[in-house]
């Protein structure tokens, strides 16, 4: 029997798949990464604790199989996180992640004087403060030593290729969302290289997703290695999302609306990315930076407890779910989240229905602002273990969403590995109830008011 193994480098763990040769998954293994907010506004991990994760991981979810047994491996991983390496490939500092935004001055250096429509025009993109080439510009003004030592800038999947093959790589979904890739042309834009002041010879090499770049032999094993993608156009692979038509909402720590294409899309709003997908075209994604991991805030860190709460019923509570600044659509690195409405009355059952409520209407927003009309969706990621929520985003959408049951950016590498194609595993179906449409389109209104109103604040 073949074996191929998936892995999703994500933020709080580093999870591991096995699966067989027609994708069913035999075995799942996950690893904590510690995460380090070292000031306001900043987010890092350590490079070194992935890849003590990765092999963690391999050894064990291999003790059971013969390890020849194993035929590729394909990563999917977070994106936009800057890693610097020195000649010898040794970390030079911790990685600066995807939902960091200290780089506020860098970002609007960059949309207001370099230009949007500039931007745009060379990559496809606005600058954003998640964004890898601002945080280039941040440790170039503020660590020149580290900058100066530098001769390596990759993400963090490609770090877990090099270590893995040798081989300094990357992938056309994952470097689209660095803002110095150009989307259309599928290469990076040496004139973007030029404003950052980097040479290209700094940067891996560029590959399909699906392409070989090398062969792995570390933890006993003697198989290849595809080139792997971002983690959501893996879990766009992992949930067969790849035809014009389709949409896929993944509500992991972030929160992604992903919308395949099959020709480049050169969007209209800015507030919308525009990259490569993994299947060797091209998709438009909105993102949220906090989504599952607003419910985890409530429940963990708030009313250190479990999870299964009873939500109120339906109210006049808001909650901004902008716990690490926002993205689409307001490009807000101080934006910070909110209750609204909160009265001697107001429950935790209400404030549960909020979070799950004020998430919703932020995905709304990145599906407002998509150049066609979205009448189905499915869905993936940890939110998805709440019914309740899936019933509210049904709701609040107001489109029939098939919720997923696999294991997202790590189902999509292993396939990105095996070359296969596999239809998803859906759970169950929801579909939006009609009586509340009207409720929830007057509340959509409210809450539409309520970044505006604060975003001043905000600033201050």
């Amino acid at each position: 029997m073949k074996h191929y193994i998936g892995i999703d480098l994500g933020t709080s763990a580093v999870k591991l798949i096995l699966t067989d040769e027609n994708m069913n998954i035999i075995k799942t293994v996950s690893k904590q990464c510690p995460l380090s907010f070292p000031k306001p506004n900043r987010s890092e991990q350590n490079p070194k604790d992935w890849w003590n994760a990765v092999c963690e991981g391999i050894e064990e979810i291999t003790l059971e199989i013969d390890k020849k047994s194993v035929k590729g491996i394909g990563v999917g991983g977070q994106m936009h996180g800057l890693v610097m390496l020195d000649e010898n490939n040794n970390v030079l500092r911790p990685a600066i992640l995807w939902n960091d935004t200290r780089t506020g001055k860098e970002t609007d250096y960059l949309n207001n004087v370099i230009g949007k429509e500039r931007l745009h025009k060379l990559t496809g993109n606005i600058a954003f403060a998640g964004f890898t080439a601002p945080k280039i510009l941040w440790v170039k003004e503020n660590e020149p030593e580290i900058f100066e030592k530098c001769k390596k800038i990759c993400l963090p999947k490609d770090y877990i290729n090099l270590m893995l093959t040798g081989n300094f790589a990357t992938d056309v979904s994952d470097a689209s969302g660095t803002l110095y890739f150009d989307v259309e042309n599928r290469c990076w834009s040496k004139e973007m290289l030029d404003i950052l002041g980097i040479d290209e010879n700094y940067l891996p090499e560029v590959y399909e997703s699906y392409d070989v770049i090398g062969k792995t032999k570390i933890c006993s094993l003697n198989c290849r290695v595809a080139a792997g993608a971002g983690d959501n156009a893996a879990a766009a692979i992992g949930t067969n999302t790849v035809k014009e038509g389709q949409c896929n909402i993944s509500l992991g720590t972030s929160g992604t609306v992903f919308i395949p294409s099959e020709n480049y899309i050169k969007t209209e709003n800015l507030a919308l990315h525009s990259f490569c997908h993994a299947n060797g075209k091209y998709h438009l994604m909105g993102c949220i930076l906090s989504a599952a991991s607003c419910n985890k805030w409530l429940n963990e860190t708030v009313f250190e407890s479990d999870y299964d709460v009873e939500t109120g019923s339906e109210n006049n509570l808001f909650f901004l779910p902008y716990l690490s600044g926002e993205r689409c659509p307001h490009n807000d690195g101080d934006a910070k989240g909110a209750f609204i409405g909160i009265t001697h009355s107001t429950t935790r059952e209400d404030m549960q229905r909020a979070v799950f409520e004020g998430v919703s209407f932020a995905i709304k927003d990145c599906i407002a602002l998509c150049p066609k009309e979205i009448k189905k969706a499915t869905v993936c990621g940890g939110g998805t273990r709440s019914r309740k929520w899936m019933q509210i985003l049904s709701d609040i959408l107001g489109i029939e969403l098939d919720i997923i049951e696999n294991e997202g950016p790590a189902l999509g590498g292993a396939i990105l590995a095996s070359g296969k194609d596999v239809e998803p595993v859906i759970k169950y179906t929801v579909k939006p109830n009609p009586d509340l449409a009207d409720i929830y389109d007057e509340k959509y209104k409210k809450y539409r008011k309520l970044y505006p109103a604060l975003k001043d604040f905000y600033k201050e």
